[in-house]
C-alpha cells in the first residue's frame, strides 16, 4: 500500500474514523429517524467511502504518473465526498433528514448543496473511469475486471438519481428511496431495505460495489488459463450488470426485494442460466494458452 494514492488513503483514513465515532454515536445515542438509529446513516456512508476511498487509491497507483488534471480531479472529488459527510452528520447533530428534505430553507440548501456533490462525484469518477481504462499494465482478465468494475460502479452511482425521482408522499421531501411505501417502514436489519415495497437503495449499493467484487475476482484467478480467465470475468460481469438491472427494476415496480413475482423470478432464472453457461465455457481445454510468464500482474 505503500504505492497507494496518498491523499485517497489519508481520505479512507478519515472517513474510517468518521465510522468510529458514528459506530459510538449509535451506542449512546438513542435517537431514531424514520424508523433506523439516526446514526445509521453515516456509519453506511463511512463504511461505503472506505471502500470507495481504497479502490480508487489502488487504481491510481496503476499509472506510471499521474497528470495535474487527474490529480485537481480526485482532490475535486475528495472534497465532494468530504462536503457530502459533514452535511450528513450536521444534520444528524440537528435531528433532521438530510436527504431529500426541503422541509425548511436551511434544509432545502443542505440538501440542494449535497446534490451537488452528487453530480461532483459521478462527473470525477466518469473522468477517472476513462483514464484508468486506458491502462495496458496487467493480465486480460485483470484489466477486463477493472474496466467493468468502474463502469458498473459509475451505473450504481447514477441509480442514486432515480430516488430524487421518487415520490415520498410526505409534504416537504422532494424525493425518497422507497417506491410504493413510505420510507421509514419495516426494512432489512442492518441495510433498512425496506421489506413491504421498493427500494432503489438496493441496486445504488449493488452496482457501486462491482468497484470491489470483481477486481477481488481477476485477482483470484491468477495462475489461471487467461482465456478461462476472460471468460470467466465476462460472466460475472454481466451477471453482475444484469442483477444491478434486475434489483432496480424490481424496485421501480414498487416490489420488495424479498417478496420477488414470477417475472423477477424468471429474470433471475435468466441471470443465473447464463452464470452456468458462461461458466461451462470457461472450463479450461486444452487448446487454452497458460498465462503468458512475461506479464506482470496488476499489484494488489
Amino acid at each position: 500500500m505503500r504505492t497507494w494514492y496518498r491523499p485517497l488513503l489519508l481520505f479512507t483514513a478519515l472517513m474510517a474514523a468518521t465510522g468510529v465515532a458514528s459506530l459510538i454515536g449509535l451506542l449512546v445515542d438513542d435517537r431514531v429517524l424514520l424508523g433506523a438509529p439516526i446514526w445509521l446513516k453515516p456509519l453506511k456512508f463511512s463504511i461505503s467511502f472506505v471502500a470507495f476511498g481504497l479502490s480508487w487509491a489502488w487504481l491510481l497507483s496503476l499509472p506510471e504518473r499521474l497528470s495535474r488534471r487527474l490529480r485537481v480531479t480526485t482532490g475535486v472529488l475528495i472534497g465532494g465526498a468530504l462536503l457530502e459527510m459533514v452535511i450528513i452528520i450536521g444534520q444528524v447533530v440537528r435531528g433532521r433528514q438530510s436527504h431529500f428534505n426541503a422541509t425548511t430553507p436551511l434544509d432545502g440548501m443542505l440538501y440542494n448543496i449535497m446534490g451537488g456533490t452528487v453530480v461532483v462525484l459521478l462527473v470525477a469518477t466518469l473522468l477517472l473511469t476513462i483514464r484508468i481504462a486506458a491502462l495496458k499494465e496487467g493480465s486480460r482478465p485483470e484489466r477486463l475486471a477493472i474496466r467493468f468494475g468502474m463502469v458498473i460502479s459509475l451505473v450504481g452511482m447514477a441509480v442514486g438519481i432515480l430516488m430524487t425521482t421518487a415520490s415520498s408522499g410526505v409534504h416537504g421531501i422532494v424525493g425518497a428511496h422507497s417506491v410504493g411505501v413510505r420510507d421509514g417502514g419495516p426494512g432489512l436489519p442492518l441495510t433498512g431495505w425496506s421489506v413491504d415495497g421498493g427500494d432503489l437503495r438496493i441496486g445504488h449499493f449493488i452496482g457501486m460495489h462491482a468497484l470491489q467484487a470483481l477486481p477481488l475476482l481477476a485477482i483470484a484467478l491468477r495462475g489461471r488459463a487467461e482465456r478461462a480467465g476472460v471468460r470467466i470475468v465476462w460472466t460475472a460481469s454481466l451477471a453482475y450488470l444484469g442483477v444491478v438491472v434486475l434489483v432496480t427494476w424490481q424496485a421501480l415496480r414498487g416490489q420488495s426485494i424479498i417478496h420477488p413475482d414470477w417475472q423477477t423470478g424468471l429474470a433471475a432464472g435468466v441471470i443465473a442460466v447464463g452464470v452456468l453457461l458462461g461458466l461451462l465455457s470457461a472450463r479450461t481445454r486444452k487448446s487454452d494458452p497458460a498465462p503468458t510468464p512475461t506479464k506482470e500482474p496488476i499489484p494488489a
